[in-house]
């Protein structure tokens, strides 16, 4: 039984998929079960309720013979509570149950010069610390940026022909898709035989700067594109402006700046830390049909 939280995430939603294609046998939380497709929830046991509740831990992970573990993520919360707080009972419940495999979505930067000081990065790290305190057979999947993140401005673009960061234009990072990191997870959860503990980053096929994501997309979609950097200081605001805690706001523009500065390019790129998604094709199938609406 291999057991899924926060099945209707990006990521998880798209695990969920593909075990199921494998006739993998699932048991996914969720708070809400009308938010799943009917056919997983045809095909897959359901535990109502959150991944951060001791009871329903405890009443998922009997049984399990491994747990894909996702922090929903950071909003109001300090980042001690959205990431440390949230996970201890699940960690309580792993050891309890004697759950053999464990994976987890986590973020490139462990072992750096920025691991204490990267906001969500080092909660997150510190999270994976918790989690293989376990015991448990683990595997991190360390991500970069996601190329979903530009995806999310594609309104603006539209609108204005920008998007907008506060990292420089020109700093080449390697972006991945969630699709790359949910095939990743979803080939180790059908998996028995990996024992250890260890990270293992998934990467995008190539580096990129902001203005060779701009050119990018200019060219696929046909309308000229742009990006525009800004301050630190208006990236936070804008969070504070959602609604965030002052911990995430300022965790965010630490883990940004630790982006501009390398934390994400320490993990090296091999064929079996690199995804196949580029970001042109990922324009082509994400991008390209929203500007032609």
């Amino acid at each position: 039984m291999i057991v899924i939280t926060a099945p209707t995430s990006q990521i998880g939603r798209q695990v969920v998929n593909t075990l199921i294609e494998a006739d993998a046998p699932l048991r996914l939380i969720v708070r809400d079960a009308d938010k799943l497709p009917e056919h997983v929830r045809d095909r897959a046991e359901i535990v109502l309720g959150s991944h951060g509740d001791a009871s329903v831990v405890d009443r998922a992970f009997e049984g399990a013979d491994a747990v894909f573990w996702l922090a929903p993520p950071p909003w109001a919360q300090s980042l001690e509570d959205a990431y440390l707080a949230f996970t201890r009972p699940a960690a309580e419940a792993i050891r309890r149950h004697s759950v053999p495999r464990l994976l987890s979505i986590t973020a490139i930067g462990r072992g750096t010069d920025w691991q204490d000081r990267a906001g969500p990065v080092t909660a997150s790290i510190r999270m994976d610390d918790l989690l293989m305190e376990t015991g448990a057979a683990f595997r991190a999947l360390a991500m970069p940026s996601f190329m979903e993140n530009t995806a999310r401005q594609v309104g603006v673009m539209k609108e204005k022909g920008m998007f907008f960061g506060p990292i420089a234009s020109d700093r080449k990072l390697p972006f991945t898709a969630t699709r790359d990191m949910a095939a990743a997870a979803a080939r180790l959860l059908a998996a028995h035989g990996w024992s250890g503990q260890q990270e293992v980053p998934v990467l995008g096929p190539e580096d990129l700067s902001f203005d060779d994501q701009a050119a990018i997309i200019s060219d696929v979609t046909g309308h000229t594109v742009r990006y525009q950097q800004i301050s630190y200081d208006q990236f936070k605001q804008q969070f504070l402006a959602r609604g965030t805690s002052e911990s995430v706001a300022q965790g965010y523009v630490d883990m940004y700046r630790a982006k501009e500065q390398g934390i994400d390019n320490t993990a090296a790129r091999t064929p079996e830390t690199t995804g196949h998604t580029s970001f042109r094709a990922f324009c082509e199938e994400n991008l390209k049909p929203v500007f032609a609406l």
